[in-house]
């Protein structure tokens, strides 16, 4: 299926304006990053710490029900997780150390006051410290720098070490652009959107892959052209397979983001961000960046 009938755009042509917006979002992503590692950042639970309380009832209760009675309580900066079928409700609430001793007991009368009928008991309390919020945030750093590495070498052996770099800078230019559009936004940072960006990685790599590819291919049929005459022929001859991909991906991120709960309403922002920007980064920076790496001498075929 041809959405676009045989289109003839000049992508790389445009490398210098694309690399001018990437490398601005770049560095407000590489100021969170500085931010989120400094503790300045609008972090969640699991990386400020606070206090974890697990509650069980007679019978079901609604998510809903909890999070309206602890709002209208004036209670901010919590997160909700529901357990169904064992009628547990985790409630983990962003505190500072002098208040972890009060944050139970607080939550507790909240939900005995606000939910008379609902009859409960304490299944567990857990405090998460300054000190473990700050091991999470460097495993985080480290799952998503094991990801880089992840796809340098899968797209080096598949490929060759210029399209690994390529694969790289444009997957690690999608998870800068996100997080600093979540920074700038004062949305919250926590493990959630940490499982986010590694999707975004997965989708960055496939979409380049599929450009790589055909690119791979045409260097072999089409060796009396520029390297870049090349490029941009593949980028064109996948444009509509690229936009039928993108365009389904994005439905089903929007219904989850319209239809998935407040749980999952920054999962899916994240993922619709990470689409656009990756649809982006495997015309505008993946090639571009192979072909300044390489130059523009014939590539050695494989």
């Amino acid at each position: 299926m041809e959405l676009i009938r045989n289109p003839n755009i000049d992508f790389l042509g445009k490398r210098n304006i694309a690399f001018f917006i990437s490398g601005i979002f770049v560095i407000i992503g590489i100021i969170a990053i500085v931010q989120i590692s400094t503790g300045r950042a609008n972090l969640g639970i699991d990386f400020a710490g606070g206090t974890a309380i697990q509650l069980k009832f007679e019978r079901h209760i609604a998510l809903q029900a909890v999070r309206e009675a602890l709002e209208s309580s004036g209670l901010r900066d919590f997160d909700l997780q529901d357990l169904p079928t064992e009628n547990k409700v985790l409630i983990r609430v962003k505190t500072t150390e002098q208040e972890l001793g009060q944050v139970s007991a607080s939550i507790t009368d909240i939900i005995s006051q606000k939910l008379p009928d609902h009859q409960y008991v304490v299944d567990s309390t857990m405090v998460i410290g300054p000190k473990v919020g700050g091991r999470l945030r460097a495993d985080a750093a480290k799952a998503v720098a094991m990801a880089v590495i992840g796809i340098l070498i899968y797209v080096a052996f598949r490929f060759q070490f210029k399209f690994g770099v390529g694969a790289t800078v444009a997957a690690f230019h999608d998870i800068l652009v996100v997080l600093g559009i979540f920074f700038l936004s004062g949305k919250e940072i926590n493990l959630i959107l940490v499982s986010a960006l590694l999707t975004i990685f997965g989708y960055s790599l496939t979409d380049t892959v599929v450009v790589f590819d055909r690119i791979r291919e045409n260097l072999k049929l089409r060796q009396r052209d520029s390297v870049e005459r090349v490029m941009n022929g593949s980028i064109n001859e996948v444009l509509s397979r690229t936009i039928i991909t993108t365009l389904t991906l994005l439905l089903t991120s929007i219904a989850l983001f319209f239809f998935g709960g407040e749980v999952l309403h920054d999962f899916s922002l994240a993922i619709i961000i990470g689409i656009i920007v990756g649809t982006y980064s495997s015309v505008f920076v993946a090639s571009p960046v192979v072909l300044l790496w390489g130059g523009k001498k014939p590539f050695a075929k494989k």
